[in-house]
């Protein structure tokens, strides 16, 4: 993705926050012999820096990130890793000459007997990482060293290696991850409370790639900002069916087309029951690959090619006249793409019923309402008013050319990524209430 020259403005125009973290209890149930895994998700808010972006993530500062639990090595050590389906290769922390006592996001892996550094002559190395955006190399000591570039200028380097991951009751050997020993500047302590990140894209490196699950799917209760990570066939037939877009694929490599991610055909927008009047052109990806739309957990919001967010901007401003006032501030963009904000009074519990949006696919919808509508801005307050922002941004306004679904938006939605039938199921569910069907207290 191309980047320009206010991101680094973008990432530090807002200061960093305090760490909401809900704990829940690690639980994971080994259902009919590993075809089915089960973990507790939970999501956090964590520095703008402590997790860099994919070099194929947007160049914009996201601060909410949805994590597992799990161990890593012999014996095994606690990890907690960011699941991203924008992402490709998992990779930890790892600095030999740090204690995980002083420093517990770091993975020691002269501590595991069963770590495997994998040699540069490794088919891993030489056919495996073709997709990375610098493509592996030799190091010293002729072993594979990964290199992973971000849009704040920033980079992660270290070593493609192996170990075992351990879930539950099924140990998993031979599990392929950066181990990045590369120090990321930070102001603040709280970059310690996550050892690394999941690459769950359609790569053959990914986490969900190694571990050959057909399919996996995820939950995000929209009430506790907990959840659950399903790897296997879930048997979703308790609810609501699920009604499934086919994922876009192409042969031949384009610059902007992002290959291994998770791209759906958007083909409308309607805000209430109003389709908005937009060519279906707008969005089809172009000859260069430009315009995909990618369902991404590591993002926090939806995002949207200039022609499609202006057309929301005005339906939904239109709509909300006479019940909502707006935010008189040219000044002010949120996260340098939210430019549709508004003023509600601090004594206000509740706001009034807003128009719903829902993103129309080949297939399915998905509709965003109340509270995922509008988004208060963290620290934000003007007079005795707090500040709340349409909670879809302008693409265009961050250089980023593609439509992007964020998980801000997948709340309370059961996301089904079938690898094995090339398409993404939809449901609205209580995903509280999904927990509980399947076992967890979330």
């Amino acid at each position: 993705m191309n980047s320009n020259s206010n991101d680094n403005n973008i990432i530090n125009a807002y200061p960093f926050v305090l760490l909401l973290l809900f704990h829940i209890m690690f639980m994971v149930h080994k259902v009919s012999s590993a075809e089915m895994l089960i973990l507790p998700l939970r999501t956090e808010e964590i520095p703008s820096n402590s997790f860099p972006r994919s070099p194929n993530k947007l160049p914009f500062r996201h601060n909410i990130s949805l994590t597992v639990s799990l161990t890593v090595g012999t014996p095994p050590q606690n990890v907690s890793m960011v699941i991203d389906t924008g992402s490709e290769l998992s990779w930890l922390y790892c600095n030999k000459t740090t204690t995980t006592t002083s420093y517990p996001t770091t993975f020691n892996q002269t501590r595991s007997i069963s770590y495997r550094p994998i040699p540069c002559s490794s088919s891993t190395c030489t056919n495996q990482t073709r997709d990375f955006s610098i493509p592996a190399s030799c190091d010293s000591n002729s072993l594979c060293h990964a290199t992973l570039s971000y849009a704040d200028a920033s980079s992660s380097e270290g070593n493609l290696a192996s170990d075992t991951f351990h879930m539950g009751a099924s140990d998993i050997p031979g599990m392929v991850f950066g181990c990045m020993d590369s120090v990321f500047s930070s102001n603040s302590d709280e970059d310690s409370k996550n050892t690394g990140l999941m690459g769950m894209n359609r790569g053959s490196l990914s986490f969900v790639s190694q571990m050959g699950f057909p399919k996996f799917s995820y939950c995000i209760s929209g009430t506790d900002f907990s959840g659950m990570l399903l790897l296997g066939e879930s048997n979703f037939t308790w609810a609501v069916p699920l009604n499934y877009t086919p994922l876009v694929q192409i042969s031949t490599p384009l610059p902007y087309f992002d290959r291994i991610a998770y791209t759906v055909q958007l083909e409308g927008i309607k805000v209430s029951d109003r389709l908005l009047p937009i060519p279906k052109s707008v969005f089809e990806p172009d000859h260069t690959g430009a315009g995909q739309t990618m369902v991404d957990s590591g993002t926090q919001f939806t995002f949207l090619l200039g022609p499609a967010y202006t057309a929301l901007r005005s339906e939904f401003l239109n709509q909300t006249t006479g019940f909502l006032r707006v935010l008189e501030d040219p000044d002010f963009v949120f996260q340098g793409a939210m430019d549709l904000c508004y003023r509600v009074p601090i004594s206000q519990r509740v706001l009034p019923r807003l128009p719903t949006v829902s993103l129309v696919f080949n297939g399915a919808e998905m509709t965003v309402a109340d509270e995922r509508v509008l988004y208060r801005v963290p620290g934000e307050i003007r007079g005795n008013d707090s500040v709340h922002c349409l909670s879809f941004g302008n693409s265009d306004l961050l250089g980023v050319e593609a439509y992007v679904i964020g998980h801000h938006h997948q709340q309370n939605v059961w996301m089904e990524f079938d690898l094995e039938r090339s398409r993404i199921g939809l449901a609205q569910v209580r995903c509280d209430l999904a927990g509980k069907r399947f076992g967890l207290a979330l």
